[in-house]
């Protein structure tokens, strides 16, 4: 079994007394891409074995999927999840092996990645977190089939116009609302197709640049997502959430969660509201980050960080050259 990827309090105290301020984000869904993760386990043992423990864990071959595909497979979000999950968390143990100098003082996740970030923290195990994940994806499926939705991504309109329009179209039975809301100018929206349907040109009325229906065939973070919701909580009432090391920023809240009770607040609440990204990256550079470094698969984050705040430094890493470069940077 890999020890533990997790920073110890130890290492967190010494990297806040330094003048890097880091943080660590990690993506969450629409982030995979087939081959996450290969070249990366190719070359460092740490990472394969993080694979080989997910393969085992689950009961069935997630690294063929990630790294083989084919893509209608990893998009499944029952494998995407863990897919996205396991490769963050095989690039922490890469970092723990390699005992590089790198420290975050605040780790935060999208959605999904907030399981990751938990991780990272010391307040969940890898085997604790790839479990629910697994269960998240599998819920969040079981939802898009009984409650079919759908979500958009509004393009140039400022989210309380985007609020408001939502809230005018929506009924009891017909709800659409703000899901995330990612960096300036680019806001998901969720809810039933029909209310999406309702809310689309007039948005585009209103001065939206563009409004684009995603595939996918869920409302999540949305009240269509009430059910998986309930679910999820028992098994996150059942698995052992400890106080975290790090301070993680909560999707709910948009503030540093560190008490184990205020976590599971947190995720017992986090598939039916908005994830507050612009609020967290914000809150983050209040506290003096100044440098994001996005654990995982690809650099969607960094960009979203980017259009929120062009001051400062974001680095992916996620294979082989992103450490090599960060090595010699």
């Amino acid at each position: 079994m890999t020890r533990a990827v997790n920073f110890t309090a130890r290492k967190f105290l010494t990297n806040l007394m330094n003048d890097r301020k880091i943080a660590f984000v990690f993506p969450g869904q629409g982030s995979q891409s087939v081959g996450m993760g290969q070249s990366l386990s190719q070359i460092y043992p740490a990472a394969s074995e993080i694979f080989q423990q997910a393969d085992d864990i689950l009961g069935f071959p997630l690294s063929h999927i990630a790294w083989e595909g084919p893509d209608e497979c990893l998009n499944d979000t029952i494998n995407t999840q863990p897919a996205l999950f396991t490769h963050s968390i095989a690039v922490l143990q890469v970092i723990r092996t390699l005992n590089l100098d790198l420290v975050p003082i605040y780790v935060a996740g999208h959605s999904m990645g907030e399981l990751s970030a938990l991780v990272a923290a010391g307040a969940l195990s890898f085997n604790d977190g790839l479990r629910l994940v697994r269960i998240r994806g599998e819920l969040m499926k079981r939802s898009g089939e009984i409650s079919p939705g759908g979500m958009a991504a509004v393009l140039g309109l400022d989210i309380p116009k985007i609020e408001q329009l939502c809230l005018q179209v929506s009924t009891p039975t017909e709800i659409v609302q703000v899901a995330n809301d990612n960096c300036p100018g680019q806001v998901v929206i969720s809810g039933s197709n029909t209310a999406l349907d309702w809310v689309q040109p007039l948005l585009e009325q209103a001065g939206a640049r563009r409004v684009i229906r995603l595939a996918v065939s869920i409302a999540a973070h949305s009240p269509y997502m009430l059910t998986s919701q309930e679910n999820f909580n028992k098994s996150i009432a059942s698995t052992m959430i400890k106080n975290s090391y790090v301070p993680v920023i909560g999707n709910v809240t948009a503030k540093p969660l560190l008490d184990a009770d205020a976590i599971k607040n947190d995720l017992q609440n986090q598939l039916t509201h908005q994830v507050r990204w612009i609020e967290s990256i914000k809150y983050l550079i209040s506290e003096g980050i100044s440098d994001f470094i996005e654990i995982g698969n690809g650099s969607v984050l960094c960009g979203l960080i980017k259009r929120i705040d062009r001051n400062v430094v974001v680095s992916p890493l996620g294979t082989p050259e992103d450490f090599r470069h960060l090595e010699n940077s």
